[in-house]
């Protein structure tokens, strides 16, 4: 017979406790050290490196004022069970959602682990007048039929392109170059989702002293509000910091979208020769990456470039002049690391821009959004995508002087 000691037992569980908790603390200032992570106040922080730069979580502690949780400030929809509609073929920081090591290639899996797997109706517009209940003719609620949740007003034309239907056709690209679903998510309880995959080939910008790495992603949004499309966008990503980038190549069509209309699931299939033209533009894409990486730039130039994309007017207010010198410093800061790592040229230059758009800039999120997924949207969907063709277009003529 085994006689424990519980004194003992309880002083042995304590220590490692205390152990564990110390050695939790030294890893989280580790990565501050590091630089990884900043704190921005009280007990929020703000990640630095890495896919997920710009993000932010809070650390909540215990009553020893050790940390008890990291929790991510996301946005994303929870499903009923309180797991995180999001799938994703890598785990992120925050370590939410479904997390596949690897990916999966069955569409049906991708759309149950991401949340995807709803359908949407419509249902009449109804009102209250004198007492009785009335139907709007021409006015329809689109909404969930697995949850009853109203989505949208749309009018009598509407015709729902469900999730499955809007994202199969990629499940032919999945089988056909071996690629996996890279994401998928939902958001804002299902009046918009989206999925990506990642194109099995990656573009080199070779430059003297510079080997940087572009992903070419595929991504497809659905939108079940009424008020947006069914798109699809080709774009590049860099690793480094996940900016996205979708710039005016010539010739080059890099976003497809459709309105939800009869006949809008069978028009889909024209968004496979857009996809076909991506190998084309990305191409195009690296030849001119690599004319700038080989245009050197100094700190005067890059701020006319910036004078040009955010002029001031001589007759500004002050709040629009200190606006103005506050993207001014960002974007200097910006565009010193990232000549750290590239070079003084023109594709640091047009990192730093792009980099501001995606990460610094003021976003102003929704009511039932963060600031950080507000960006995640915003680039997904390309909200700057005029800027930074713009400054594309205005680097690329240095190229050529």
């Amino acid at each position: 017979m085994t006689i424990t000691d519980v004194n003992t037992a309880f002083a042995d569980e304590k220590t490692h406790q205390i152990d564990a908790a110390r050695s939790r603390e030294q890893a989280f200032q580790a990565r501050i050290d590091r630089g990884e992570i900043r704190l921005v106040g009280g007990e929020q922080y703000e990640v630095l490196t890495g896919w997920d730069r710009g993000e932010r979580f809070t650390v909540s502690r215990n009553a020893q004022g050790a940390i008890d949780a990291i929790l991510a400030n996301h946005g994303l929809d929870s499903r009923a069970d309180g797991t995180i509609a999001l799938y994703a073929s890598s785990p992120a920081w925050h370590g939410l959602g479904q997390i596949i090591p690897g990916g999966i290639t069955d569409i049906d899996t991708v759309l149950r682990a991401g949340g995807l797997d709803f359908t949407v109706t419509t249902v009449p517009a109804l009102y209250q007048w004198g007492g009785e209940l009335r139907e709007h003719s021409d006015h329809f609620h689109t909404v969930r039929e697995d949850s009853g949740a109203a989505l949208g007003v749309v009018g009598r034309r509407y015709e729902p392109i469900q999730n499955r239907q809007g994202f199969e056709f990629l499940q032919e690209l999945v089988g056909r170059y071996d690629v996996v679903w890279e994401s998928a998510g939902v958001i804002k309880g299902g009046r918009r989702v989206f999925i990506s995959i990642r194109l099995p080939e990656t573009v080199a910008i070779e430059a003297d002293g510079i080997n940087d790495t572009i992903v070419p992603y595929v991504a497809v949004m659905n939108d079940h509000t009424g008020q947006g499309t069914f798109q699809c966008v080709v774009t590049p990503w860099r690793p480094v910091c996940a900016n996205t980038e979708r710039f005016a190549v010539r010739d080059a069509h890099t976003r497809w979208a459709v309105r939800h209309t009869a006949g809008a699931v069978d028009q889909i299939k024209e968004a496979r020769r857009t996809l076909g033209l991506s190998l084309d533009y990305f191409e195009k894409y690296a030849a001119e990456e690599t004319a700038l990486a080989r245009t050197d730039m100094a700190v005067t130039d890059f701020r006319k470039v910036i004078a040009d994309l955010w002029p001031l007017d001589d007759d500004a207010t002050d709040r629009t002049k200190n606006n103005h010198a506050a993207r001014l410093g960002a974007l200097d800061d910006v565009f010193r690391t990232e000549t750290e790592r590239v070079g003084r040229t023109a594709y640091a230059a047009e990192r730093a821009i792009t980099g501001y758009l995606d990460h610094v800039a003021p976003r102003r999120p929704g009511k039932t959004m963060t600031e950080e997924m507000a960006r995640a949207t915003a680039a997904l969907e390309g909200a700057d995508d005029d800027m930074k063709n713009k400054a594309h277009k205005r680097l690329m003529l240095l190229t050529r002087a």
